[in-house]
């Protein structure tokens, strides 16, 4: 059972009763009248042979106030994609399939590409973006929810509370974030948050002093979730960013766009386990330590545009300062676990924050050498000035990948 604690900047809202399902639901489809909501998932195609999607798509048979399902598919060829179409053709709602890798797409990304618009890297980010597009084309819809398709324990309830916030008459929420517990199986997960993420901002608030975003940052209880859910106006207006500070950049587009009090997280689930990513400890390019440097990139660029100088020797005196709360958050980590019958591994836990305090080092060099990168996919607003009608023209390139 949740606490009700509020701190920081934005509200949070708790799972406070274990309210039914089917209760919530039902207020969802009172209020899917005047709000229409729609679920995007971004999706690689290796996930429709892994254990987690074919449930979630079971459970969404039954979120009936859903109207449209936004599937974003990557790294399929044909065949792959024919299999994705017969694999969600058991979801009740309207579904859209992005064959991102289909000739169709490609040529509109071309198009993109021609004017300066198209997404650098491939990954999430691209997929993500897309899927907003195009979800900003399905003129009925007023919110869009997003989560990832790996999720182990799935309940339909996540999208459900995530949505809720944004639809409720009475309620003036534009964006809502989710958190849970990361617990795999018998032990704590959720590693860059807990041993990074947190830490290096409690370090950036000890330097800085008292800032706005920084404060508004700390506030998330996981900032790293990736379900999300945003109204139409605010997906127009944010950059999607294309490296692995997809969600922490994405925040900061929502702090630059939005007032705190129309922004919530959501407590959404009880038991959370996805796909783990290897901590990368000898390759600084793959896994949790390209991870950990993209999101402290991140931060860092947020930091400059407020003001903040960043120079070498605050990188070496943020490194110390990190270290030391880092470490402290260990021994937190420890007495919470053996209170929780957890099992806890210490030198992983401390291994973990060595490879994260380079991570620091490394993304200040990078951000020093390169002040003005920026990996932000430019927002759909410009993307429509530029060609106002590309959204129709992808939803043609969809509907004509998904007839055959």
């Amino acid at each position: 059972m949740a606490d009700f604690h509020q701190g920081g900047s934005i509200a949070t809202l708790h799972n406070l009763t274990d309210r039914p399902i089917e209760a919530l639901e039902e207020e969802l489809r009172i209020f899917a009248a005047s709000k229409p909501m729609g679920l995007i998932l971004p999706s690689l195609y290796s996930e429709l042979e892994g254990p987690a999607l074919s449930n979630i798509i079971d459970q969404l048979t039954e979120a009936n106030y859903l109207s449209d399902i936004i599937i974003g598919l990557d790294q399929a060829d044909r065949r792959q994609f024919e299999h994705a179409r017969e694999f969600f053709s058991r979801l009740p709602q309207k579904t859209h399939i992005l064959w991102n890798d289909g000739d169709n797409l490609r040529a509109l990304d071309r198009e993109l590409e021609a004017e300066g618009l198209s997404p650098r890297e491939a990954g999430k980010g691209r997929n993500v973006w897309f899927c907003m597009g195009y979800a900003l084309g399905c003129k009925h819809l007023d919110v869009f929810g997003l989560h990832d398709c790996d999720i182990l324990t799935y309940r339909r309830d996540l999208p459900a509370r995530l949505l809720y916030p944004l639809v409720h008459p009475n309620f003036h929420f534009k964006y809502s974030k989710g958190y849970y517990a990361r617990i795999d199986g018998d032990k704590l997960s959720g590693r860059v948050t807990r041993l990074f993420v947190t830490p290096l901002l409690r370090a950036l608030k000890k330097m800085v002093g008292p800032l706005d975003y920084l404060e508004y940052m700390d506030s998330f209880r996981y900032p790293l979730s990736g379900e999300f859910a945003l109204d139409r106006d605010l997906a127009a207006c944010v950059r999607i960013p294309s490296d692995w500070g997809l969600e922490v950049g994405l925040l900061s587009e929502v702090y630059r766009n939005t007032a705190r009090h129309q922004i919530c997280q959501v407590d959404i689930a009880d038991q959370y386990d996805h796909k783990h990513q290897d901590l990368s400890a000898d390759d600084a390019a793959k896994g949790l330590a390209k991870m950990s440097s993209d999101i402290a990139k991140s931060l860092y660029r947020k930091l400059g545009t407020e003001g903040i100088a960043l120079s070498d020797s605050f990188f070496r005196s943020l490194k110390a300062t990190y270290l030391r709360i880092a470490l402290d958050f260990v021994e937190m980590y420890y007495f919470d676990a053996k209170l929780n019958g957890l099992a806890f591994n210490r030198h992983a836990e401390e291994a973990a924050i060595e490879v994260f305090a380079k991570s620091i080092m490394e993304a200040g060099e990078q951000f020093r050498s390169n002040p003005l990168e920026t990996p932000f996919i430019p927002n759909w607003k410009r993307v429509l000035s530029a060609l106002p009608d590309f959204t129709t023209r992808l939803h043609e390139a969809v509907d004509k990948d998904n007839q055959r």
